[in-house]
């Protein structure tokens, strides 16, 4: 792709972050509407996890897929295929007469969604070539992740308080077709320097791993983790993995590029993803039940519980974003582990009566957690890599984002779901389980920062940097 004008490169970012913001609010601006969603459609626990899960399952199973096809047969056009399937998806979300058709629509709108998230970051990625102005441009794509994530809860509590809860879902429709529109005008058409072939067989797996696993969490419950379909699913699950393993090590362009994990800051990267969207999304589907169920709060004022964690993500993240550029990933990692780790502490002790200014004060640390935790991840997964593997790097990045997103909300559902029946005193004894579980999340991402941000982890990114720029070499060389 030819080097554009700055001014027309920031009009790329910033539809490339509006893109970003849509994907990733669904994610959060739909908890708040929880409650209004089980009242209209008589949905179940289980019911409400899926009208969340069905939506980051798909993302995570797909968003590899949907990056290498776009790397292949240009990223615009994906882009703007899944502008129009994402806004469709949310038109029919909006309509859906029961939870059954809910699910379905929100599967539908998140196929939409990968084609957005991956793709807009390679856009991202390939539209910056200076090394520095990428790192500051990631940092703002990054942000607006971390802030869609805040900030949803508040924008869905006003819709669903003044206008109900499908107008969460009908709010995307004018944005995605101003999207439509812009990228078609301003966005040029880029391709990987190398196409890589579709891989069936290791998409099948993906999907069977992520959906064997979700499912066997959610269910549980119901079925007891002894039961021969928990155990089934689970042994699925396991032998998927060891299919993954043993299938894409061999193929030439495999769906998930094994060799991209030689790279300890991108593996620790992946890790840290999954850690950081698991703790999030377990606190998010948490707290909008607590405070609206427990507490008694209408949806705006839920919503309107998590501005602290919105302001901070937006004080923090660009700033984040810079410290990234000019001294690495390390710090910024660091003090978003330490943030969660304590925002898991101190949620432990929050009950029914605690009074609101010590909540919101507990928010406070999950709004530094996520206020600097996105810009350093999406800079490590991609930093360092040749430009062709931008979109599988940007895709796997996202992927461990979506599955942490996905197993946050099957396992923090799963926990205080049946103690929702039970009154305010057993849910917030439930939560107990989940704030430990935050707690040990945000002790990773503390390790992982230090383990990946050494001389040694960065050198081995530079030898994984260079079996990538050497077999692309040697495909172009055959290929003339």
């Amino acid at each position: 792709m030819p080097e554009l004008r700055q001014r027309r490169r920031f009009l790329v970012l910033a539809i490339c972050c509006a893109s970003i913001v849509v994907v990733v609010m669904d994610i959060s601006i739909v908890n708040v509407a929880l409650p209004a969603i089980r009242r209209d459609l008589h949905a179940s626990e289980s019911g409400l996890q899926w009208t969340v899960d069905a939506y980051t399952l798909v993302l995570a199973g797909f968003l590899v897929l949907a990056g290498s096809t776009a790397d292949r047969i240009g990223r615009r056009r994906v882009f703007q295929i899944g502008l129009a399937a994402f806004g469709a998806g949310s038109l029919l979300c909006g309509l859906a007469p029961s939870i059954g058709w809910l699910i379905a629509a929100r599967a539908l709108q998140a196929v939409g969604g990968t084609m957005l998230n991956p793709v807009a970051l390679a856009i991202t990625a390939d539209t910056f070539p200076d090394p520095a102005e990428r790192a500051r441009a990631i940092g703002v794509f990054g942000s607006m992740s971390g802030l869609s994530l805040a900030l949803g809860p508040i924008l869905g509590g006003a819709l669903v308080d003044g206008f109900g809860w499908r107008s969460v879902f009908w709010i995307n429709v004018p944005i995605v077709a101003a999207a439509i529109v812009c990228t078609a005008l301003f966005v040029p058409e880029s391709r990987a320097a190398r196409a890589r072939r579709f891989d069936p067989v290791g998409q099948t797996l993906v999907i069977l791993v992520l959906g064997s696993v979700v499912y066997a969490i959610i269910e549980s419950k119901g079925l007891g983790w002894s039961s021969p379909v928990i155990l089934g699913l689970l042994a699925v699950a396991v032998l998927g993995v060891l299919g993954i393993l043993g299938y894409e090590r061999r193929r030439a362009d495999p769906l998930l590029e094994l060799r991209l994990f030689r790279s300890v800051p991108f593996s620790a990267a992946m890790l840290m993803a999954l850690f950081a969207l698991c703790g999030f999304s377990s606190f998010l589907f948490v707290s909008t039940q607590y405070l609206q169920d427990v507490r008694g709060m209408s949806a705006l004022a839920a919503g309107l519980c998590m501005l602290p964690v919105g302001l901070l993500v937006l004080v923090l993240s660009p700033r984040a974003g810079r410290l990234v550029g000019a001294r690495g990933p390390r710090l910024p990692l660091m003090v978003s582990g330490a943030a969660l780790a304590l925002g898991g502490a101190a949620s432990l002790s929050l009950t029914a009566a605690t009074p609101l200014p010590a909540v919101l004060a507990t928010y406070l640390l999950f709004g530094i957690f996520l206020g600097t935790v996105n810009p350093p991840i999406t800079n490590t997964a991609i930093s360092g890599m040749p430009r062709s593997m931008a979109g599988v790097a940007a895709s796997l990045a996202s992927t461990g984002r979506q599955t942490g997103t996905t197993l946050g909300v099957a396992i923090a559902g799963t926990i205080v779901g049946p103690a929702l029946a039970h009154g305010a005193t057993a849910y917030t004894g439930a939560e107990h389980s989940v704030w430990w579980l935050v707690l040990g999340l945000g002790s990773g991402i503390l390790l992982l920062a230090l383990l990946s941000t050494g001389r040694r982890a960065t050198d081995t990114a530079a030898r994984a940097a260079a079996l990538f720029a050497e077999v692309d070499h040697g495909a172009q060389s055959r290929t003339a």
